[in-house]
């Protein structure tokens, strides 16, 4: 049921054939409870599509699917619904699933509905850490108290009790693909009704369709139940250009997929991650950059077929990548990058931490949680534990004494930045059960915390700390000759560089561009935006390097046996850093760049079309969707021939359905 194979399009067409005889557009002879039936029919039609296919994905673990499903429409259901201001409860079902209007009042919240919430998140997210991070925990509890635990999938000793002896392996947990997707969009359904945003779904059926509508199901985009339900009860439209539209996602996402992500990994990325020493320094470091275009391709590929698919049955998900290697800083990075993800954090846990507005309970308990973990992977336990004490307290010291008298602006960077950090740890481990996630995660918060303070410096203070930095880190690679102090100090050097560059600019240029327009200067104008433009690419291209590097943890703790995930996944990117920090063959780069010449160019080519103006692609996405019908078809046919060129002799799955 992979998206590229012939199975699952079939399939797709079996299932739109049938819903074409279902759905109908409304007529105005057509009295409401007749509308509303044949909605209620199209949608019971595509619940148990959904099902099927998440069988044919996952077998039993429909069942896990269902009593998520079950459990959060029951709590949901008993949480206090939205009044209004006359005190009737609003029953209009176009009105379940708005924002309050103005002058609506809702109830008080009480701690009944409180200790509901938290049965929900206790119950979804129990399920997930059971799945997804039994062995993780497992591990870490063996290392810290010298233990022989082992997993037991107390569900595969269930069902061997209701079948025949032995069916079910109980010592390995399997995890059911999609789950982390699926659990989060019910954890964002009853919190949304907590807070009053939506009314709770009266129907199951209809709860179930929006939990596992089999686009997103297993992938996403994860979509937020105020975004997705009113669309239950919309007629079916599908315009022509919408029609055309969808069709371009799906062969744009085909593309992707099979030309671009399949290529690369088959062909490159995939031998030098399984072995990095049997390759140079060079070597690595191009598979390196070459995965950070292979996951946007897979992801995003993944992402444009599920909203091509989803659109054509007249549902419209939310865009899930906006160009990210466009980003200027690693903030707007996450941003543009699994903007379904990134909105979900931010909604649920940035902003219940306090945001940037102040830091409580639970920033102190996920820092000194983080600090616990981190000690009891490692076995640094007075390296860590002891520098993270100091700083945890140092926090609550200024936050509580010193800092009071400190400035809003100060006070708000503060608690960003410890909410922005704790919330990038928690989505790498969201990611995976592994050190190497964890990891991941901590550098990206790292980097968006030195971005925001980096941003905030002068140009004076930014010269001198890049050069003290810059020196530092060569001073380090003097005295221990480590592969790893020698990658980051060529890095700093490349970014020491350009800050001295733009500092000069800065030292000899009296006028801004303001001052500049009002002058009429229009050479210097015209020379100050080109350095302007300039500037903005070296940005691009620093933080590109900078989420590449990132994704060295990420890669090396993929598609692993969950119960030796960290140590070959730590093996993997120590190796690869000493490979790209190590001494360097140069003489081997021209035969390589010969040998892969078509890696390089697919790899080129992919980087140029991502770096297009978004208005080039929106041109000629909306030309192909003004095609006419029988030039669309050819249209078609010609991108399906091609494409299905470079299908690789085993299907390749989708990388994010392993999370």
């Amino acid at each position: 049921m992979l998206f590229t194979q012939f199975y699952f399009w079939a399939f797709f067409a079996l299932v739109f054939a049938l819903f074409a005889l279902i759905v109908e557009r409304p007529r105005q002879s057509r009295s409401k409870s007749k509308v509303e039936s044949r909605l209620h029919l199209r949608n019971v039609y595509l619940l148990f599509v959904s099902w099927f296919f998440y069988y044919k994905t996952s077998g039993l673990f429909l069942l896990i699917l269902a009593f998520v499903t079950l459990s959060d429409w029951i709590i949901a259901k008993n949480l206090s619904p939205r009044c209004s201001t006359d005190g009737h409860w609003q029953s209009d079902r176009a009105e379940l699933f708005t924002h309050p209007r103005e002058g609506e009042k809702a109830p008080p919240r009480s701690k009944r509905d409180f200790s509901l919430l938290v049965l929900s998140v206790v119950i979804d997210l129990g399920l997930l850490a059971y799945f997804k991070y039994a062995y993780f925990f497992t591990n870490m509890i063996n290392d810290l108290f010298g233990t022989g635990f082992r997993v037991f999938d107390i569900f595969a000793y269930i069902g061997n009790g209701f079948s025949e002896a032995g069916r079910f392996s109980v010592d390995t947990i399997v995890l059911p693909v999609g789950i982390s997707f699926y659990i989060f969009q019910v954890i964002s359904y009853t919190a949304d009704v907590y807070r009053r945003r939506i009314q709770p779904v009266k129907n199951i059926l209809d709860f179930g369709f929006y939990v596992s509508f089999f686009p997103q199901l297993v992938a996403g985009p994860i979509v937020r139940a105020e975004e997705f339900i009113p669309q239950l009860y919309k007629p079916y439209r599908l315009s022509r250009r919408a029609f055309g539209i969808a069709v371009f996602w799906i062969l744009n996402g085909l593309a992707k997929k099979i030309i671009m992500s399949d290529y690369l990994a088959v062909n490159l990325i995939d031998r030098v991650f399984d072995n990095p020493l049997l390759f140079s320094g060079f070597e690595n470091l191009f598979a390196l950059f070459a995965y950070s275009l292979q996951v946007y391709a897979d992801f995003s590929g993944y992402t444009d077929i599920a909203i091509g698919v989803a659109m054509l049955m007249g549902f419209y998900l939310p865009m899930n990548f906006n160009s990210p290697y466009k980003s200027q800083s690693p903030q707007e990075f996450w941003r543009r990058w699994h903007m379904s993800l990134g909105r979900w954090l931010k909604t649920y846990l940035y902003i219940p931490l306090g945001g940037n507005r102040r830091i409580g309970f639970g920033t102190y308990f996920w820092l000194s949680l983080i600090a616990f973990v981190s000690a009891a992977l490692t076995g640094w336990w007075w390296q860590i534990l002891v520098p993270f004490g100091v700083f945890i307290a140092g926090v609550w010291v200024w936050d509580h004494w010193i800092g009071k008298n400190a400035s809003v602006e100060r006070r708000k960077l503060l608690y960003a930045n410890l909410n922005s950090f704790i919330t990038q740890v928690l989505g790498g481990l969201w990611h995976g059960a592994s050190w190497n996630f964890i990891i991941w995660g901590g550098i990206n918060g790292i980097g968006m915390i030195v971005e925001k303070i980096w941003r905030g410096m002068n140009w004076h203070v930014r010269m001198a700390c890049i050069s003290l930095l810059t020196g530092g880190l060569w001073l380090a690679v003097y005295y221990t000759n480590l592969p790893a102090w020698r990658l980051f100090a060529v890095w700093a050097s490349a970014i020491w560089i350009g800050t001295t560059i733009r500092y000069i600019w800065w030292l000899v240029t009296p006028y801004s561009g303001a001052v500049l327009q009002r002058s009429g200067l229009t050479a210097k104008r015209s020379y100050s935006n080109a350095v302007t433009a300039l500037g903005k690419a070296w940005a691009v291209i620093q933080t590109f390097t900078f989420i590449t590097f990132t994704r060295l943890f990420f890669r090396s703790s993929s598609n692993l046996d969950p119960a030796t995930a960290n140590e070959v996944a730590w093996a993997t990117a120590k190796n690869m850093v000493n490979q790209i920090g190590g001494a360097w063959n140069n003489a081997i780069i021209p035969d390589f760049l010969w040998e892969y010449r078509w890696v390089v160019a697919m790899f080129v080519a992919g980087m140029v079309i991502h770096w297009l103006p978004t208005n080039w692609k929106r041109r000629y996405r909306l030309a192909f969707s003004a095609m006419p019908l029988w030039l669309m078809v050819i249209a078609v046919c010609v991108a399906i021939v091609v494409i299905y060129q470079f299908v690789s002799a085993e299907m390749q799955p989708f990388i994010y359905f392993q999370f």
